[in-house]
């Protein structure tokens, strides 16, 4: 049947890796102080070259206010107090780097903290000076300027300008914040701003780190006259060819930008490398980020988004693949984040329902067993697959999202902003499991733990599933040992079949079959199974929402 192009001549360690994603404050407390931090980490580390992967990408761990969990960074040279010190980075880096572990930075270029001392100068300065140059300042609509400069509505909700107040105690000019009021929009049309982040990209690299996760990539540049846009505000928009862009989404001058940056990684040995968390569809504008001039990587959300059915899958493994092969790059798979309903959740939801942002005591609950059963299958798809896959913490032991979150408990900026619509990212932050019987299922010392952890929790800590055979840190463990020896990274897709209920490719001389349908299907004859994300029937036959690796 028809080959998916896969084989890209680019060569290097990502275009391969499988990468897990640490959220500093929710992997391991050294301290117990109930937050995470590098010194938990680098004693965890261990855990990562047992569990398989290649890379680490760190959140953020600079100082920051916290207003968006570490994502309003006031200083992009330094680390918070509560993760630790510059010390602890190095040592984490080089522990890391002595067990063949790489080492992703995230980057926030879209916008600093309030706090930032460019941001205090600015308010501290007159309209039209130096210093507010450096973010988006305007004048208010009105006769008294008292309206927005345009309609552009936060992310989080609520309106994207925030007011000012002048030395003198009167109302001033309004900023910009595509985020949290926290969390002011630079301006990347000012040469300086240019210039800070190239320099920021230099202290990390001289300190030995492999790479930077950029956050909102596709963001830093908007339309020059601000235009009104009257959509809702979505981070993932444009999924339409004819539909136009958003004025402040994946504009064409944020390329320029990475293809500075490129140039300075180049400029520095070992393979450095740039990941975009660009929420950009279709495949082919999102490809644009990875030419060969530009990024290296760019996170696949749109196989993230897509429904658990046969064409869905089939449809954008296929289209994800073309669009990064026509620039010569692999394509980067993922299935949760910190800013995702966990997929053990999110896959427990009747198929073709919306994807939640959060979700909460009252809301529809997910089914825990089928969520899991579908994320165990769809786990085993995705590491077959050729290119480079990210996990996320937790998800080797099939963490779901913590659905019955007290909301006066959570701390996103989401909840609050979108008028307690919006449930918002706590439950998958939520720190994870290690030891069952510990105080703070070992996340920490003591039973502190920044959000509060359920009881189910112990079910699913490290303990309980190393060396269990079924287990789904096993399962995990077992995938990512059998992708690394047979190369499935770097292979090339070939579908067998396509149809409405079952999947099938080939990936070198695995044979991958997944079956959506209620019908059991026969894995080839003769074939020895590798790997099966749940147990076969007696028969041999493949059960529904199961994945199997078969070598025939």
């Amino acid at each position: 049947m028809q080959q998916t192009p896969s084989g890209h001549p680019v060569t290097g360690w990502w275009t391969e890796a499988s990468i897990y994603q640490i959220y500093p404050r929710s992997f391991a407390d050294s301290d117990g102080d109930g937050v995470g931090d590098l010194p938990g980490i680098t004693a965890r580390l261990d855990h990562l070259v047992e569990l398989g992967v290649d890379a680490v990408w760190l959140s953020p761990f600079y100082p920051s206010p916290q207003a968006d969990a570490g994502y309003d960074v006031a200083d992009y040279r330094d680390v918070d107090p509560l993760f630790g010190t510059l010390a602890d980075a190095d040592k984490l880096i080089a522990e890391a780097r002595s067990r063949g572990l790489r080492v992703i930075v995230d980057l926030v270029p879209n916008h600093t903290s309030s706090a930032h001392r460019w941001f205090q100068a600015a308010l501290s300065a007159a309209p039209g000076s130096a210093e507010r140059s450096r973010y988006i300042f305007r004048d208010g609509l009105g006769p008294t300027g008292d309206q927005p400069p345009n309609d552009w509505q936060s992310v989080f909700g609520g309106p994207a300008w925030t007011r000012t107040v002048d030395p003198d105690g009167q109302p001033g000019q309004w900023y910009l914040h595509l985020f949290d009021t926290g969390q002011p929009d630079l301006n990347w049309d000012n040469p300086e701003v240019h210039a800070e982040f190239l320099d920021v990209l230099r202290f990390w690299l001289d300190r030995g780190v492999d790479g930077f996760r950029v956050d909102v990539a596709h963001g830093l540049v908007k339309q020059a006259d601000l235009a009104d846009w009257q959509e809702p505000q979505e981070i993932l928009s444009g999924n339409e060819v004819d539909k136009p862009r958003p004025p402040m989404w994946d504009q064409e001058g944020v390329h320029e930008i990475y293809r500075q940056w490129r140039q300075l990684l180049d400029s520095y040995p070992g393979e450095r490398v740039l990941v975009a968390e660009a929420w950009v569809e279709p495949a082919e504008r999102l490809a644009r980020y990875v030419r060969p001039d530009e990024m290296h990587q760019a996170f696949n959300f749109e196989y993230l988004l897509a429904a658990w059915t046969a064409p869905a899958q089939y449809a954008v493994i296929t289209r994800s693949l073309e669009a990064t092969d026509s620039v010569g790059a692999p394509t980067t798979w993922v299935l949760s984040n910190h800013d995702v309903v966990r997929h053990a959740s999110r896959l427990g939801l009747p198929v073709g329902t919306a994807r939640p942002n959060g979700i909460g005591i009252g809301d529809p609950q997910p089914d825990a067993a089928l969520g899991l059963r579908r994320a165990r299958a769809a786990t085993l798809l995705m590491l077959a697959l050729p290119g480079s896959a990210y996990l996320y913490q937790g998800e080797e032991l099939g963490l779901p999202e913590h659905t019955t979150l007290p909301d006066e408990a959570r701390q996103d900026p989401t909840w609050a902003r979108s008028g307690h619509t919006q449930r918002g990212r706590d439950g998958c932050r939520v720190p994870i499991p290690w030891e069952a019987d510990a105080p703070s299922y070992g996340f920490g010392p003591s039973d502190a733990s920044w959000l509060p952890q359920p009881p189910l929790w112990a079910e699913y800590a490290l303990d309980r599933q190393r060396d269990v055979p079924g287990s789904t840190y096993e399962l995990y463990r077992t995938a990512l040992r059998l992708r690394r020896a047979h190369g499935l990274g770097r292979g090339t897709l070939e579908w067998l079949s396509s149809g409405d209920e079952v999947l099938t490719f080939r990936n070198g001389e695995l044979t991958v079959l997944t079956n959506f349908g209620a019908t059991p299907v026969p894995v080839p004859a003769g074939a020895e199974l590798l790997a099966s994300s749940a147990p076969l029937h007696d028969d041999g036959t493949v059960p529904t929402d199961v994945t199997v690796w078969v070598r025939a």
